[in-house]
């Protein structure tokens, strides 16, 4: 293990690099993204034969799930009611689960890409204040789908362009607590925030390839790219913080604590919340 101090201000942390420890018999490698659960259990999403790794905070193994079910993981999303959403990629779905890992709703047709409509190798997924699911369809399509939380489409959006409503490969994508839509938009190098009904409200642009996005408690919105670093920014858009550090996957815990995944390193790691104060 290795520690180093990353980051600056109040955004000051001690990178704890490999984070998670699993028995004999249960791989860790390949974890495509990471999510946290409101009891701050940490949820590795890796491209192996257990797609679903849970620790805890220390980086203990709690358990796994998902063989047999998911064929691709890429992006995972846990809601405040501990609802996991994930995408699987290759079979082209979006399915929800609770936190023993039952299957609880399916969208998509498995194993049948669609042009445009849902879905065509599916990035990631994220749920609004009100339970909607938001989906960025970004390989094969450059969409945005928005479905109720019981799985009925609402409407879509995007087509490949460079333009505001635009996108090619929307790789990431989170809603804030006013409902408004952050996606980040790879290859054009941009952040693209939308209102609820995908209206354009805005664009960050000082990226290269953005891969992923978390919002905390505080509105403060940290996003990954391939410089590889990770940049923090106030909601009204004023960078505040950047370091080095490899993310395709990221998310927080109650603590102030990160978490980065990244599918070419043998496991995520932690950085772990450094006090500002004297």
């Amino acid at each position: 293990m290795t520690r180093s101090i990353v980051g600056s201000g109040e955004n000051t942390y001690e990178v704890v690099d490999p984070f998670g420890r699993a028995p004999d018999g249960i791989e860790i490698g390949a974890v495509s993204d990471i999510a946290v659960d409101s009891m701050d259990r940490v949820y590795f999403y890796q491209r192996r034969e257990n797609p679903v790794l849970v620790f805890d905070s220390e980086g203990n193994f709690l358990t796994t799930w998902g063989k047999g079910v998911i064929a691709d993981p890429h992006g995972i999303y846990i809601s405040p009611q501990d609802e996991i959403f994930v995408t699987d990629k290759n079979a082209h779905e979006v399915l929800k689960f609770d936190l023993d890992g039952n299957l609880l709703l399916r969208l998509g047709n498995r194993e049948r890409p669609s042009f445009q409509e849902p879905f065509n190798h599916p990035a990631d997924v994220a749920v609004s204040p009100s339970g909607e699911i938001y989906v960025a369809d970004g390989y094969g399509n450059s969409r945005i789908h928005r479905y109720t939380s019981e799985g009925e489409h609402i409407q879509s959006w995007g087509v490949p362009g460079k333009g505001p409503g635009e996108f090619t490969v929307p790789h990431g994508i989170w809603v804030d607590r006013r409902s408004r839509v952050f996606v980040c938009d790879r290859e054009n190098g941009r952040v693209q925030i939308f209102d609820a009904d995908g209206g354009f409200v805005a664009q960050w642009t000082d990226f290269f390839n953005p891969m992923d996005i978390y919002v905390d408690a505080d509105d403060k919105v940290y996003v990954t790219d391939q410089v590889p670093r990770l940049s923090v920014y106030r909601m009204e858009g004023t960078l505040t913080a950047r370091c080095f550090l490899r993310g395709h996957g990221l998310w927080g815990d109650s603590r102030g604590n990160l978490y980065s995944a990244w599918p070419y390193d043998p496991a995520p790691i932690k950085l772990a919340k450094q006090s500002s104060g004297p």
